[in-house]
């Protein structure tokens, strides 16, 4: 890129380089000025540098550009060409492209830090995996999911070897149901994987969402419309039953008061009057059972506030007193921190927790030394945990999915609507609920909101 400045500054260099040598060669042929020849040669060798150097500069210059460009380097600077008139253009060529790639950097840069803020608030855990079985937790919901630190696909069956078998099977373009085992509690994730190639490598991008709450509500939808059903239905056959029964019981207990005592008809008549008595009475509570468990297809609309969970326990501590005092059994609660609040509907809470502590309380019938624990904190995902848990017998294994399925109870004279309806409870505050084991013996069940 030559400018006029800089032919003019060539020319004129050269000029001067050759009236130094004129001069020498003039000086060597009709002079003896010998120190003055040797002064003129040193300056004619003097010239001949700074032309060298100056008709140079600018690919020196061009070569550091390039060599900055090369290497990604955008801190250089040609203020000197800039300033210097010979090489004004090619100085302000060069800074003019460096203000344009800084810019461009600086704008890629903003949009790299806008998706990965973007990807670290998305609550789909997302995760890679490559070819080699290395592993990277893409944002902050990946890494609260997993809790701790994931590097290899061989870690994943810390959360269970059925979660690792799956994920392994997870391939591009598929979707799968997958249950983690977790410290805090197994969780129903649906997980999707799309394959991503760049580089000559590939790698598999695996989201995982957790649905719990959504199959919890699905099921629960479930049952509420086969609950209706059956109860209409039964409401239906018993009602007209339950008051033929009563009327005929009438009707015959009217035709004893008349007969004589001696009648050879009573004791027949008297057997229809107790056994129409007994459909009767049997009628009306089957009629109230349903009545009664009718709750249940009532969808519960919760009044969200912001209350302490403190305030919550100590509530329940007061209203199960008698209770805990009668069977001579312990309560504890504990909170952390001590001013964790929750945003719920007291009413269905205070329900909902009563029906647990009962639940202990029968669990630990048997047990001389009762103890029931009341605990809430919040976990390391930010999910905020309330937990009941006893050192009683515990809940096996194979039950613990079934005693939330209405009407199914491990009591003996339980109803089994309790925990269907702290379930229900639970789904009215965007919670989920499930059953473990208590560290030492016996029954956690925890509600994490």
């Amino acid at each position: 890129m030559a400018s006029s400045p800089f032919r003019t500054g060539v020319l004129a260099r050269a000029a001067a380089l050759c009236l130094t040598i004129g001069a020498v060669a003039w000086m060597i042929a009709n002079t003896q000025w010998y120190v003055t020849i040797t002064l003129f040669i040193a300056m004619g060798l003097y010239q001949t540098v700074a032309l060298v150097r100056f008709a140079s500069q600018s690919s020196r210059e061009i070569a550091r550009f390039l060599d900055a460009l090369s290497v990604d380097d955008l801190s250089q600077s040609f203020g000197g060409l800039v300033a210097d008139g010979a090489h004004h253009e090619l100085g302000t060529a060069m800074e003019r492209v460096l203000a344009r790639l800084r810019a461009s950097r600086s704008e890629r840069d903003e949009q790299a830090q806008y998706l990965q803020t973007l990807v670290n608030h998305v609550p789909v855990a997302l995760l890679s995996i490559d070819e080699q079985g290395a592993v990277k937790l893409l944002n902050m919901a990946a890494r609260r999911l997993f809790e701790s630190s994931l590097t290899r696909s061989s870690q994943l069956s810390r959360y269970g070897e059925p979660f690792a078998v799956s994920m392994e099977a997870l391939l591009p373009g598929s979707t799968a149901i997958l249950r983690m085992e977790r410290s805090s509690g197994t969780l129903l994730l649906k997980g999707a994987a799309t394959e991503i190639a760049a580089r000559g490598a590939r790698w598999r991008l695996v989201s995982l969402q957790n649905i719990e709450n959504e199959m919890s509500a699905q099921e629960l939808e479930a049952w509420q419309t086969v609950i209706r059903v059956m109860a209409h239905e039964v409401m239906n056959s018993l009602t007209p039953v339950s008051s033929l029964a009563a009327t005929a019981h009438g009707l015959v207990r009217d035709v004893l008061e008349q007969l004589p005592a001696d009648d050879p008809r009573a004791p027949a008549l008297a057997d229809a009057r107790d056994a129409l008595e007994a459909v009767s009475r049997r009628s009306e509570g089957l009629l109230h059972f349903v009545r009664s468990h009718r709750r249940l297809t009532k969808p519960l609309a919760a009044r969200i506030e912001v209350a302490p969970v403190e305030r919550l326990f100590a509530r329940i501590q007061r209203l199960l007193a008698s209770d805990l005092a009668d069977r001579d059994i312990r309560m504890t609660t504990r909170v952390e921190p001590g001013t964790l609040e929750l945003a719920m509907d007291a009413e269905l809470l205070d329900q909902a927790l009563i029906n647990l502590v009962r639940n202990a309380l029968e669990a630990l019938r048997d047990t001389p030394t009762g103890h029931i624990a009341l605990s809430g904190c919040r976990e390391t995902d930010g999910r905020i945990a309330i937990s009941v848990s006893d050192n009683g017998p515990g809940i096996a294994p194979d039950q613990r999915e079934k005693v939330f399925v209405p009407f199914f109870t491990t009591k003996r004279q339980g109803s089994g609507i309790g925990l269907t309806l702290v379930r229900q409870i639970a789904a009215a505050h965007g919670a989920s609920v499930d059953v473990s084991d208590t560290p030492g013996g016996g029954a956690t069940v925890r509600l994490r909101f």
